[in-house]
């Protein structure tokens, strides 16, 4: 990996000392992820597809759905006042007249919590937490002293995977999917000792494991399986860290899981040439920034030279770009429709990336 990225990190330092061509980076994924509107803001989710991603040349929309939908399997599981059946079919309305591929998201694995507070997951199935409380209550109060954010769910739960399944096939079946995409990022909790089932096992072993079981449960109706990449990454020899990277020896997996899913790529801060890792490994690879407009400009002109420099088939691999937004499908809205966005204290504004991304598309 180290070898790789060396390379990577020189073809970039070449990259910014010579003048870049100009022509649009028409990549075959130019994305968009954002949070599900909530039930009474459909109306202006559909405007904005109209208004702003489709002018903005999206061709790919990542709704992070979660529990907000009216699910008939699981309606346990249903946040309060969900997207019903004819919301969800007008958005996807929307997107095929715009020519938007739509791809419905719920976070598995990890991120079954924020801070002190479960998502519904655990809220209504408190059994399948991999650290759970009343299995050592004298050694385990949540939230950690670690203080990280998100618990996992315990891939071996034996009764898992029958609901989320459930799940999965409600969501792709009403957005008329051909993909999924399944979150995983982030994953902190794994191989727990407070986990019965996943005490002392290997964290690798079970990330990997957990791909593959929605791997080969999409696969049967020829789906695609996205997840992030993160977890994929050493974070310690790549000194990434344990965000963007796995520090929790994860980072094996990699090697573990079917060439075929689609791998997000995504790093905020700094243009990290971590694609080419996934591309030299046989995955397609997707890069995803965030609000910092001039790491989005360098990931795009990255890509686009991985594009044109690599031989097949890494070239291929390759697919392009997907920015991510982390606020309220709302609050995008809102702020797109301004002639100046607002910035944050350090000049980051999601909206100015979104507009820097849309000129180089």
């Amino acid at each position: 990996m180290r070898k790789v990225i060396l390379v990577q990190w020189m073809l970039l330092l070449a990259m910014n000392s010579m003048a870049w061509s100009q022509e649009p980076a028409d990549f075959p994924v130019r994305g968009f992820c954002i949070g599900a509107p909530s039930s009474d803001q459909v109306p202006e989710f559909i405007r904005m597809i109209h208004e702003i991603l489709a002018p903005g040349r999206v061709n790919t929309l990542v709704l992070r759905i979660d529990y907000n939908y009216a699910f008939t399997s699981h309606p346990e599981l249903r946040v309060e006042s969900p997207l019903s059946f004819a919301q969800v079919k007008s958005v996807v309305a929307a997107c095929k007249e715009e020519g938007i591929r739509i791809i419905p998201q719920i976070n598995l694995l990890g991120h079954q919590s924020w801070h002190s507070t479960p998502g519904r997951l655990l809220a209504v199935y408190p059994e399948f937490d991999e650290t759970p409380q009343v299995a050592f209550p004298e050694i385990y109060v949540w939230p950690n002293d670690d203080q990280l954010y998100c618990k996992s769910y315990c891939p071996l739960h034996p009764e898992i995977h029958a609901i989320i399944f459930d799940l999965i096939d409600e969501l792709v079946e009403v957005f008329e999917a051909d993909a999924f995409h399944a979150g995983m990022d982030e994953v902190f909790y794994l191989a727990e000792e407070q986990c019965p089932r996943c005490n002392g096992l290997d964290p690798a072993e079970l990330f990997a494991g957990e791909v593959r079981a929605i791997h080969e449960h999409l696969a049967q109706t020829n789906k695609e399986l996205w997840i992030w990449g993160d977890r994929l990454i050493d974070g310690k020899l790549t000194g990434i860290g344990m965000w963007e990277a796995s520090m929790n020896n994860t980072a094996r997996a990699i090697d573990m899981i079917p060439r075929d899913v689609v791998i997000c790529d995504w790093h905020y801060e700094q243009a990290i040439p971590t694609a080419a890792y996934f591309a030299s490994k046989g995955f397609q690879v997707i890069t995803c920034p965030w609000r910092e407009p001039r790491v989005a400009e360098t990931e795009a002109q990255m890509t686009q030279m991985f594009r044109a420099s690599s031989p097949e088939p890494m070239a291929g691999k390759y697919l392009g770009m997907m920015q991510t937004v982390w606020s309220g499908a709302s609050g995008f809205y809102q702020e797109s429709k301004k002639e100046i966005p607002e910035t944050d204290e350090n000049g980051r504004s999601v909206v100015m990336t979104f507009r820097a991304l849309s000129k180089l598309w």
